[in-house]
């Protein structure tokens, strides 16, 4: 999986994201202009909640020996689950900060941008 790490924005928020080589920076394409996934950003927060949730309750079924087939199957929905985020997220990605970089004109970020989620893709496929 890919690391996950906070940073912030100029909002003083902080947001869940990937640490990859090369990024370029908070903003998708232009100063002042935020993720893709802002506009859902509640939702997000929902979902992890909700995976946080699940990766307790794991735990909790490890403790109390439960059945490895049920723990396997828990573990199962986790990794659906994440995988589920992850896909939302390229997909914000893709439909926000690259089609922005494009729109502005600006070939190289707009390259830099799309050379990101072919990346991040690839780390998801191999974890």
């Amino acid at each position: 999986m890919a690391t996950i790490a906070a940073h912030g924005t100029d909002t003083g928020a902080d947001t869940i994201g990937t640490e990859s080589e090369g990024h370029s920076g908070d903003f998708c394409a232009t100063e002042g202009h935020h993720h893709g996934y802002i506009s859902d950003k509640t939702g997000y927060q929902k979902r992890m909640r909700r995976i946080e949730g699940q990766a307790r309750g794991i735990s909790k079924m490890i403790d109390d020996e439960k059945y490895c087939i049920d723990i396997l199957t828990q573990i199962s929905a986790l990794t659906s689950a994440l995988e589920s985020v992850a896909i939302g997220l390229v997909d914000d990605h893709l439909k926000h900060c690259v089609m922005d970089a494009a729109r502005l004109g600006n070939a190289e970020e707009a390259a830099a941008k799309l050379k990101e989620a072919t990346d991040a893709i690839a780390r998801l496929v191999r974890s």
